[in-house]
């Protein structure tokens, strides 16, 4: 599903900067030093500074640090760095900004002409428009000084919360994209979904809610039947039972989309918890909102508008959002649109993957992937774990097969690819996330037609090698879940992927091993060398 007269409302809104809590900081104070006393290493200039973002600390010792980059105080857009080390010894770094210079700071153009110009590109009703401030955006051929201009309302792609860049001497709108990411088209909880599954609720003394005391206080409110912007600006209250028990399996009440959102919650939370010791999407123990029943609009008027999507919005207000419904689809709350989701805010807390050219592609692939890992890690026989995305949510679905997205064949959907070009860049990420989306399942799975799909190996490869990949979910999985939260930065491209994944199969399991090997013909295979 893709959330798809120029009014101004000039409003101030909170900064959206992602965080990861309690960092280590011991790791922190050696990354800095080794940035410090090799500069070269990180390009950096005069007037370079860096902010930690968060420190993985492997069992063996090896070092990872995420810092966020600042010029003369402005933040670098492009400019995030990891730093790997070992013993206190420098080992490589990862990051995408190749450049030492640095644009000049006075601006030629005034922030109000920056916002008319967002305003403009955006091209729909505005509700809040601001000016974030100056920014070296850092993502282009060479860093220039720019604006960065939040513009919220709908246009002829739905609901925006965009993020855009203006050069601050030319007024030129350079890159921009949404904050909100959707996922795209497309006590005991009754489910519309996998039956009745038992749910940890909060006891208040007087009611339940679904709020999760064990999860960070997580919890699913009712967004009421309204437009998913409208929602944001007025919060509904935590959902309430009397007798602990949600929903009917119907859609006849809206407590039982409620009860799979809150449930795809706990699974995703589990996931993350128990496979790779993440607690929370920040891994600061903190719970997420959801919010059900909502509709979103598809052009800026809101003449058309439906409740077939879902999204994540990750700004000043982190909530994952999902759709009411229509003749089409039921509530978009299934277990992999959870996961999806939820990991969309992994990402931002990690990587931090930009949501336009290869880097989108590869956070819309990183919620695929993880969303289907989710599915499977449930094991819920009501929702078996495959590789198609949103299968539950079809109301029309008699063979199972119809699907938003197909991992094992990305362009199977109409719109995404299967192999790798120079022309990927520029799609939509729902569609450019198909690169990743073939590569993971390569990786994970091999060549092998999934069950009721008669495609033959050659048909699944870009290269004609049919025996790429194929180690298994469990190593995969650990893979690019490594690969995210060490060796990702937010201007990653497919290429860069690549050798991220590999260092993060040479860390887990040795250069030259089967795991290691297997990265590197995946890749090729979906054309990505």
């Amino acid at each position: 599903m893709q959330m798809r007269h120029i009014s101004f409302a000039i409003a101030t809104i909170l900064a959206s900067t992602a965080v990861q809590a309690a960092p280590n900081a011991f790791a922190g104070s050696r990354a800095q030093g080794l940035i410090d006393s090799h500069p070269g290493w990180v390009n950096r200039a005069s007037g370079d500074t860096f902010v930690q973002k968060d420190a993985v600390v492997d069992a063996d010792g090896n070092e990872h640090v995420r810092f966020n980059r600042f010029y003369n105080g402005l933040p670098v857009v492009g400019g995030d760095v990891v730093v790997h080390s070992k013993d206190g010894n420098l080992k490589q770094t990862s990051h995408t900004l190749l450049s030492k210079n640095r644009p000049g700071l006075s601006p030629t153009v005034s922030a109000d002409a920056a916002q008319v110009a967002a305003g403009v590109k955006f091209n729909g009703t505005v509700r809040n428009v601001s000016s974030k401030g100056l920014v070296v955006y850092a993502r282009g051929a060479a860093p220039v000084l720019a604006y960065e201009i939040n513009v919220v309302g709908t246009n002829d792609h739905g609901f925006g919360d965009m993020r855009y860049f203006v050069d601050a001497r030319s007024g030129q709108v350079l890159d921009g994209w949404n904050q909100f990411q959707t996922a795209a088209a497309s006590g005991t909880g009754k489910t519309l979904f996998v039956g009745n599954v038992g749910i940890t609720t909060n006891y208040t003394g007087s009611t339940y809610q679904l709020s999760d005391p064990t999860r960070g206080n997580g919890n699913t409110r009712n967004g009421g039947g309204k437009n998913i912007d409208l929602y944001y600006l007025e919060q509904n209250a935590i959902m309430t039972d009397a007798d602990n028990i949600w929903g009917n399996n119907s859609t006849s009440s809206v407590v039982s989309s409620a009860s799979d959102a809150y449930y795809g919650i706990a699974k995703t939370w589990d996931f993350y918890k128990n496979v790779f010791g993440r607690s929370g999407i920040k891994n600061d123990g903190v719970g997420v909102t959801s919010v059900v029943n909502v509709i979103f609009c598809y052009n800026q008027s809101c003449t058309q508008s439906g409740g077939g999507n879902a999204g994540w919005y990750g700004a000043s207000r982190p909530i994952m959002a999902y759709g009411k419904g229509d003749s089409t689809w039921y509530p978009v709350v299934a277990l992999d649109v959870a996961g999806h989701e939820m990991t969309h805010g992994v990402t931002e807390a990690t990587a931090g993957l930009a949501y336009s050219g290869d880097a989108g592609g590869l956070n819309e692939s990183t919620s695929d992937i993880m969303g289907t890992m989710v599915e499977y890690y449930a094991a819920n026989s009501a929702d078996p774990g495959d590789y198609m995305i949103g299968e539950k949510i079809w109301r029309s679905n008699p063979s199972g097969t119809t699907a938003l997205r197909y991992m094992f064949k990305p362009s199977r959907d109409g719109g995404s690819v299967d192999c790798y070009s120079s022309s990927v860049a520029g799609l939509d990420p729902h569609y450019s996330s198909g690169v990743g989306n073939h590569f993971f399942y390569l990786l994970a799975e091999g060549a092998v037609s999934p069950s009721g799909f008669s495609y033959t190996p050659s048909q699944l490869v870009c290269n004609g090698n049919t025996a790429a990949g194929g180690i298994g979910r469990d190593a995969a999985e650990k893979i690019w879940y490594k690969a995210l939260t060490t060796y990702l930065t937010s201007n990653a491209t497919y290429p860069q992927a690549r050798t991220a994944s590999l260092n993060a199969a040479r860390d887990l399991y040795g250069t030259g091993s089967t795991q290691y090997n297997a990265v590197a013909s995946a890749w090729s295979a979906v054309s990505v060398n």
